[in-house]
C-alpha cells in the first residue's frame, strides 16, 4: 500500500508563526511536525509516500526530507498551487496511485499514539471502498462527526451544532482508487473548497465506508494551544 501526506494549507490558525513557514515544519517536541507522519507510515511498512504541499517552504521540505532515504522511505513530491480543500489536494495523487491500488492518507497536522499497522491490515482485507478512523472526543462540534446506526456509519456531519455521536473523524483516511472519480464529481462548498467529508459521504451512501478507532491520544495540531498539547503528548510518550 502507498501513503499520501497532505501538508499544504495556509495555517491561518497558527499565525503569525505560519507567516514565514509552513505549519507542518513547525517543531513538535524535538522534531518537525511532518516527520511524525513519515515515521508513522514507515513503521506500518509503507515506503512509497507522496508528500503534497504548497509553494511556501517547498524548498525546505526538500532540504530536510530529501529523497526520504534517511527516514527509510521513498518520497515523491507534488505542489498544490493554491488551497482548495483536502479533496482537491488529494486529487493530485491520481498519478501516484495506480488503478486498483489502495492507499492511506494522513493530514500532516494530525499526531497520534496508535500504530497504523492493524488499521492498514484490516483495510487491505476490505474488498473496496474507504475507511475512516474515529476518536471519541469531549467537544464533537469542532469536528466531522460520524452518525452511526447499528455500528455502521450512515453519514458524516461536518461540525454539527447537535452532534449525533461523540466520535470525531480524524485526519487519517484509507481509500481505494475510485476516490479520484468521486472527487471529480464534487462541487466546491460554501467555503469554496472540495470537502473530504462530501467524498466520504459518497462511500457511506453506497455502504462502503468502514471505520476503525484510535484508543490512544490523538490531536489536530492546527492551533497554538493544540500545538503546545501535541508537544506535551510527544514528550511524555518519549520520556
Amino acid at each position: 500500500m502507498k501513503g499520501v501526506v497532505l501538508a499544504g494549507g495556509t495555517g491561518s490558525r497558527l499565525r503569525p508563526l505560519t507567516n514565514i513557514i509552513n505549519k507542518h515544519l513547525l517543531p513538535v517536541g524535538e522534531l518537525p511536525m511532518i516527520q511524525y507522519a513519515i515515521e508513522k507510515l514507515c513503521k506500518a511498512g509503507i515506503q512509497d509516500i507522496l508528500l503534497i504541499t504548497g509553494k511556501q517552504s517547498a524548498g525546505l521540505y526538500l532540504d530536510y526530507l530529501g529523497s526520504g532515504e534517511t527516514f527509510g522511505v521513498r518520497l515523491t513530491y507534488k505542489l498544490q498551487d493554491k488551497a482548495g480543500g483536502i479533496a482537491q489536494a488529494l486529487a493530485l495523487a491520481k498519478e501516484f496511485v495506480l488503478t486498483g491500488e489502495k492507499f492511506v492518507v494522513l493530514l500532516g497536522d494530525n499526531l497520534f499514539e496508535d500504530s497504523l499497522s492493524p488499521i492498514i491490515d484490516t483495510f487491505e482485507k476490505q474488498k473496496d471502498g474507504a475507511m475512516v478512523i474515529l476518536k471519541k472526543v469531549t467537544d464533537p462540534r469542532r469536528y466531522g462527526v460520524a452518525k452511526m446506526k447499528n455500528g455502521i456509519i450512515e453519514r458524516i456531519e461536518e461540525k454539527p451544532d447537535y452532534p449525533s455521536s461523540s466520535y470525531a473523524v480524524t485526519g487519517i483516511y484509507l481509500f481505494d482508487s475510485t476516490v479520484f472519480d468521486i472527487i471529480k464529481k464534487q462541487t466546491p462548498s460554501s467555503r469554496g473548497e472540495l470537502e473530504i467529508t462530501d467524498v466520504n459521504n459518497v462511500y457511506a451512501a453506497a455502504g462502503k465506508l468502514t471505520h476503525g478507532f484510535f484508543t490512544g491520544w490523538w490531536i489536530d495540531a492546527g492551533t497554538h494551544e493544540s500545538l503546545f498539547q501535541a508537544t506535551l503528548f510527544v514528550r511524555k510518550e518519549n520520556s
